[in-house]
């Protein structure tokens, strides 16, 4: 049977780390590269027997690309301390590694808002693959690059998403700073366009394309909050540009 690695990047991750880990037991090793954490998340992840880690954060794909070259399976699954592998999609990851018919698969991704899972919500990445020219590129919404085809498996992956309306805000202003940060790298200048209709179409594109609206007042919540996040990532920009961040 093909050997799998597990990948998972920490950092102060106490309250979630245990049931990650349970979760993927069944693989023959689990990484954590962990971002010099403070509150016991490196020495949990010891007692189970996990390799670990430890690297400064830069960015995200540095830190996984870090982690790659240390994985010995034939095939690595990402995944962050607040998700979980379920018992179906473990028999399906088991069941694609063995046929072996593709180099990589998406998972999918329903998002966790307001005590319930948003089905209307899902994002589909690639998280499952060979362990063969893989890399990681981009700063914050990190892109994987895998040589052959691409697959999909069909069981969701649990993931708690978002811990309240705060950490939702707090976690898309420090993504909108990393975002800021690689536009202007690009050379990319700020607009009234962006400034108003790319939010817009934000909350168009996750409220009425992705059917948000079916996810009630969490969809709407959210599709709202994500249009902030594209607008504060803008203005970010601006403030960096005029040097007053």
């Amino acid at each position: 049977m093909p050997t799998l690695s597990v990948i998972i990047p920490t950092y102060n991750e106490i309250d979630y780390i245990d049931d990650a880990l349970k979760s993927v037991e069944f693989a023959s090793e689990i990484i954590v590269i962990d971002s010099f954490s403070e509150d016991g998340t490196k020495e949990r992840a010891l007692e189970y027997g996990c390799k670990v880690l430890e690297r400064k954060f830069d960015n995200f794909s540095n830190q996984k690309n870090h982690a790659i070259s240390y994985a010995t399976g034939d095939w690595i699954l990402f995944i962050d301390a607040d998700e979980r592998v379920s018992q179906k999609l473990k028999n399906e990851i088991v069941s694609a590694i063995e046929k072996n018919q593709h180099s990589g698969y998406k998972l999918s991704f329903p998002h966790f808002y307001m005590n319930r899972f948003l089905y209307h919500k899902v994002d589909k990445v690639v998280r499952l693959v060979k362990n063969k020219n893989v890399k990681f590129t981009g700063d914050v919404h990190e892109k994987l690059h895998v040589d052959g085809s691409i697959g999909s498996l069909k069981n969701f992956m649990i993931h708690y998403t978002y811990k309240g309306l705060f950490h939702l805000i707090k976690k898309k202003d420090s993504y909108s700073w990393f975002q800021a940060n690689t536009s202007l790298k690009k050379g990319k200048k700020v607009t009234i366009f962006h400034l108003f209709f790319k939010p817009l179409y934000r909350f168009f594109s996750s409220y009425i394309l992705k059917r948000g609206f079916l996810d009630g007042v969490p969809g709407l919540a959210l599709a709202s909050i994500n249009a902030y996040g594209v607008f504060s990532r803008y203005v970010k920009m601006m403030l960096i540009e005029k040097d007053i961040k």
